[in-house]
């Protein structure tokens, strides 16, 4: 598969779920990882101790990324671990659903804030690095909610939706330099976030699932892996739904 030797990567939020495993892929293919978590020491250290299984390098940085400073921080341990950065992903994630009407002022910006500030920040701090290898492979993980939108979540979906069009930004802004932005929007995945969904509002989902089955993190971190390529240099601006045929 895709060579990633010598490659350093910075995967966000990649303590669990679909980060796990995109940083996992992307160490089996020669990546070092910087694993990023908030909270979940214990898992992210599962994560570095399977990445040195496969004699990989990873190092753990904790942090909360929606706040400038750490931020920051996060970005350059990461450069000063490995002495390079090409590949940012942001994976890191947070919902709080509820309807509109009931939805607080504080449900809507702790969820812009993850979702979306958090890009931001990681990404003007990643490029600057970036920039002066005149290489470098952005993955925003997005989800269908942001393309399609989603009852109970106008907070998530608005985040979402916004990833695509500040991705679009970038990718204009820095095509010149060797230096990709893309979206990989996941549909219905089974992960920790995903397991609260009622088995209902599931079996919806299944009707309009071509495949015939729920995503797995794998399943994302494998689109992720070929868009951190070099064989994926001719593609950048682009939105890719991994969602089994649920958006159509």
């Amino acid at each position: 598969m895709f060579d990633l030797t010598g490659r350093a990567a910075l995967i966000t939020g990649s303590s669990r779920g679909i980060g796990r495993a995109i940083a996992l892929q992307l160490a089996r293919q020669g990546a070092s990882i910087a694993v990023n978590y908030l909270s979940n020491e214990d898992a992210a250290k599962e994560v570095q101790e399977t990445i040195r299984s496969y004699e990989g390098q990873a190092v753990l940085l904790q942090g909360d990324i929606s706040v400038p400073e750490q931020a920051e921080r996060v970005v350059d341990m990461t450069q000063e671990a490995f002495g390079r950065l090409d590949i940012l992903v942001n994976n890191a994630g947070f919902n709080r659903d509820t309807l509109l009407l009931r939805m607080s002022v504080e449900d809507w910006d702790e969820v812009m804030a993850t979702n979306l500030r958090a890009v931001f920040l990681c990404t003007k701090a990643a490029l600057r690095y970036m920039l002066k290898q005149r290489w470098g492979r952005i993955v925003n993980i997005g989800s269908v909610s942001g393309i399609a939108g989603n009852a109970g979540q106008a907070n998530y979906a608005a985040a979402k939706a916004g990833l695509i069009g500040f991705t679009k930004a970038v990718a204009r802004e820095m095509g010149s330099r060797s230096i990709t932005a893309n979206v990989v929007a996941p549909g219905l995945v089974r992960t920790e976030l995903t397991e609260a969904i009622p088995q209902q509002v599931v079996d919806m989902a299944m009707e309009r699932i071509f495949v015939g089955r729920l995503g797995k993190p794998e399943d994302i971190a494998a689109c992720v892996a070929f868009l951190a390529s070099e064989e994926a240099s001719y593609i950048s601006g682009q939105l890719l739904a991994v969602d089994g045929g649920l958006g159509n």
